[in-house]
């Protein structure tokens, strides 16, 4: 029997390979993604300070600056905040170790005993009070703390080739700027897509960088008063995952939580987790999403899902750079899409919205 003809183009454009084909290429991608992650995580760092630096190219221009020296000004600011932001890690790190140092070197706390000796009168199994006990063990602090200053220094050592790729994308940038005038009128929405992304990222960091340094000076100032050792280091870590979506406020609490019991018991660590309540939820949780949203046009949701996804496939720095992410990610697969307008509005996309249809007079 001889098949019919068109019989093979019509399986080619079924349903199911309509949705098993695209979703096949984005696996292989994002795998091809995960492998990589060491050179295409410092390179979006990268990417994503430029564009937040870009908009100082504009004021000088005007005033008639030539490309390379307004070009200069952008990459000085560029490393300015990596600078800032090394400086911070090394000081938070550095002060971290030193603490954790101090505590193993002064045997286990009473609060940590008194903890196990709680547990054990609860009738609990003597595994889960060893577990509680290894757990806070000043080793097992000491081991941790190298953990994160292997890491700090990892960062680090990133942030070198961050400082390469900003040189080139700085210089690149000033040509580019170009492309609305020589493409705008064939190529005008892709251009849209593109300024409207870069403007969602520098809305982005501008407002968590302002919440995040609210919180921080807060939260910082308010471990001080209680006593809680190294409120230095608390107040860089509220700040850092402060840009770190719904899940941030929880990193930032737990460790400063824990050295307060070390230190000082139940009363501190209820006190500073009362602090963290008021000040990081009223902020973080009730007001400042809001804005981020505002800001981005993504459902809380998406968010979320994002902050685990982006740090499942390029590692912790996933969790910062995972709005920029998802919304490259939403540009390039549904914004050119005329069909896909409902997936856009689904994702929190306001823009994406129909218009409402006007009453007939």
């Amino acid at each position: 029997m001889t098949a019919k003809p068109g019989a093979e183009p019509e399986r080619l454009h079924s349903p199911a390979l309509r949705v098993l084909l695209p979703l096949a290429a984005a696996t292989v991608t994002l795998i091809g993604v995960h492998l990589a992650q060491d050179v295409l995580t410092p390179l979006a760092l990268a990417l994503v300070i430029v564009i937040i630096c870009e908009p100082v190219r504009r004021p000088l221009e005007r005033r008639g600056w030539p490309l390379w020296a307004a070009s200069t000004i952008v990459i000085v600011v560029a490393y300015l905040i990596l600078v800032v932001m090394g400086v911070l890690l090394w000081i938070a790190g550095a002060q971290f170790v030193a603490l954790m140092e101090d505590v193993s070197g002064a045997g286990m706390p009473a609060a940590v005993e008194d903890l196990i000796a709680w547990l054990q009168s609860a009738g609990l199994d003597k595994g889960v009070s060893d577990a509680a006990s290894a757990l806070l063990d000043p080793a097992m602090l000491l081991s941790v703390a190298g953990a994160v200053w292997s890491s700090v220094l990892g960062v680090a050592t990133a942030l070198f080739f961050v400082c390469a790729y900003v040189i080139m994308m700085a210089v690149d940038a000033a040509r580019y700027r170009q492309a609305p005038r020589l493409f705008g009128a064939t190529e005008g929405g892709a251009m849209g897509r593109i300024s409207r992304l870069s403007s969602g990222i520098r809305r982005y960091y501008v407002v968590n960088a302002a919440f995040g340094a609210v919180v921080a000076i807060i939260d910082g100032l308010a471990l001080w008063w209680m006593g809680v050792p190294a409120p230095v280091v608390w107040a860089v870590l509220a700040f850092v995952t402060n840009f770190i979506p719904n899940i941030g406020f929880v990193i930032g609490l737990v460790p400063p939580a824990v050295l307060a019991f070390i230190v000082g018991g139940w009363p501190l660590m209820l006190g500073v987790v009362a602090v963290y309540c008021v000040v990081n939820v009223t902020l973080q949780v009730l007001i400042q999403p809001k804005f981020v949203s505002d800001a981005v046009g993504l459902s809380l949701t998406l968010t979320f899902f994002s902050v685990v996804f982006w740090t499942f496939i390029i590692g912790p720095l996933g969790a910062i750079l995972s709005i920029p992410l998802t919304l490259f990610a939403r540009m390039v697969l549904f914004e050119g899409d005329p069909g896909a307008r409902w997936v856009r509005w689904l994702s929190g996309d306001r823009d994406a919205a129909p218009e409402a249809p006007s009453a007939d007079v």
